[in-house]
């Protein structure tokens, strides 16, 4: 045996081999001060502050003294307040700014994250021949350096969370250039048959509207301008490739529809919340409600169209166009069989040839089963919802108005007419004009000429032509009814629209 393997060494001492470090017998002591370097170190990671996005909020104002209290109260409610508020008046001629005035300065509140403030800014720009898109670009020029804009119109209130899930959502997915809210319209504060009225056909449009994008994979055709937040970035990206100086283009009457297509084609995502929601102002006379649609209907045409048409090229085929395109001719599909279906029953009642038949009420009760829907997917629904639903006649005359804004803004395109209708809609707002009254004149006018002429044609005539209306209009109404079916039978998978 030699000395190792007795454990000697060569002098005759006995020696023990060291353990190594996955040896069981080896612990190793901490260093003190090591330790203490180490949570010296985290302590100062912890204390560092949090990285967030920075958000500027845009407001374009135009004779808002009687909401821009509300609306500036709500963002300063916000679990998530903005980093700053620029208020831009523009073409003014109320107290806006004063009223704004009050709410000009710093402003600190506590939310369930801690401490935050944000600044408000109120600029009065005067006279802006641009009107809301200038008053846009000038608020964009104040926040450009910031990660996020949020454009929020002078008449909107959104839930206390709106910002919040806004940020979280679009800060989730660098591929993502713009998010709106879910919209509807307040409807706690009405008086007067006509604006309850015309306000629960609105919050039906919009219901039904959010669910289609809902949907669709939460795909937003329209970033509407109402309380949508974007992508500076982005914004940056669209300037650069369409060679603007401004992300919004006064050429356009539906100047965030145009911007929406832009994003889009960027190569970005354009998408709607799953969880904000805003209180959009809602229009009360029929009169001011004209305006509106017209022009929003004129601006789809305008971008739905193929060529050229001022500076806003039609661009029929982009993604973004195709719900609309759909509407378009669901609204031509509407118009068909009211109209044939009136005529036709009219004119069956004046040779005594109307055969009631009872299968004639599974249309109306399809359309009664899919406009419940629409009204039971509403976050804040309510009796005047349904009812507006379940009595028929108040969506069906809802429908006929929206066919008359249809049919005006489709023969304002092709009559070329040079017509502001920023304007137009301001003007009928202040209850001038009687533009809106035109659809229900050229219905009238329609319906005493088809009696005057029905009224000279033979009978035989009459009867051979009820004989093949009936069975066209059939065809049309089973496509359609199926189609109805179809749409009320989807899954709405917990969307509250």
């Amino acid at each position: 045996m030699n000395a190792n393997e007795m454990g000697h060494d060569g002098a005759g001492l006995t020696t023990s081999a060291a353990p190594g470090f996955d040896d069981p017998r080896y612990v190793r002591m901490p260093d003190p001060a090591l330790q203490a370097y180490a949570e010296e170190f985290l302590d100062a990671v912890d204390d560092l502050p949090t990285l967030r996005a920075t958000v500027g909020c845009i407001i374009p104002a135009y004779n808002e003294a009687e909401t821009i209290a509300g609306v500036l109260d709500s963002l300063l409610q916000q679990t998530r307040l903005p980093d700053v508020i620029h208020l831009v008046v523009n073409n003014t001629s109320d107290d806006s700014v004063e009223i704004a005035s009050h709410y000009a300065g710093p402003h600190t509140r506590m939310t369930p994250t801690g401490e935050q403030t944000t600044v408000v800014y109120v600029h009065d720009i005067g006279k802006n021949p641009d009107k809301k898109v200038g008053a846009l670009n000038y608020g964009y020029s104040l926040v450009e350096h910031m990660d996020y804009l949020l454009g929020v119109d002078g008449d909107t209130t959104p839930e206390p969370d709106a910002i919040q899930h806004l940020v979280d959502e679009i800060t989730s997915d660098d591929r993502i250039g713009g998010i709106s809210a879910i919209y509807s319209i307040d409807d706690s504060a009405l008086d007067g048959l006509i604006p309850k009225f015309l306000i629960a056909g609105q919050r039906a449009q919009f219901s039904a509207f959010n669910m289609q994008n809902l949907l669709k994979g939460r795909n937003m055709a329209v970033l509407g301008g109402q309380f949508s937040i974007f992508s500076t970035q982005a914004l940056r990206d669209v300037m650069r490739d369409s060679h603007q100086r401004t992300p919004w283009v006064s050429d356009s009457e539906v100047e965030d529809s145009l911007l929406s297509l832009q994003i889009k084609s960027a190569g970005y995502l354009t998408k709607i919340s799953a969880r904000a929601r805003a209180h959009v102002g809602g229009m009360t006379t029929l009169r001011s409600l004209d305006a509106q649609q017209v022009k929003w209907n004129f601006g789809a045409i305008d971008l739905m169209w193929p060529g050229q048409r001022g500076d806003t090229k039609g661009q029929p085929f982009h993604p973004n166009l195709r719900l609309r395109w759909f509407e378009h001719l669901s609204m031509v599909l509407n118009m068909t069989t009211r109209i044939m279906f009136l005529v036709l029953l009219i004119g069956a009642l004046t040779i005594e040839a109307f055969v009631f038949q009872a299968w004639w009420l599974i249309p109306p009760l399809a359309a009664v089963w899919l406009n419940f829907r629409v009204a039971h997917s509403m976050e804040f629904a309510n009796r005047r919802d349904y009812l507006f639903v379940l009595l028929v006649f108040p969506s069906e005359l809802y429908m006929f108005i929206r066919m008359g804004h249809f049919v005006r803004a489709w023969l304002k395109f092709f009559s070329r007419q040079q017509t502001d209708n920023w304007a137009a809609q301001a003007k009928a707002e202040r209850g001038k004009g009687i533009a809106w009254t035109y659809p229900f004149l050229a219905l009238g006018v329609f319906f005493a000429a088809a009696w005057a002429v029905w009224l000279q044609v033979p009978i035989q005539v009459t009867s051979d032509l009820l004989e093949i209306g009936w069975p066209i209009l059939g065809v049309i109404t089973v496509l359609q009814t199926v189609w109805m079916v179809i749409k009320a039978s989807k899954r709405y998978r917990g969307f509250k629209a």
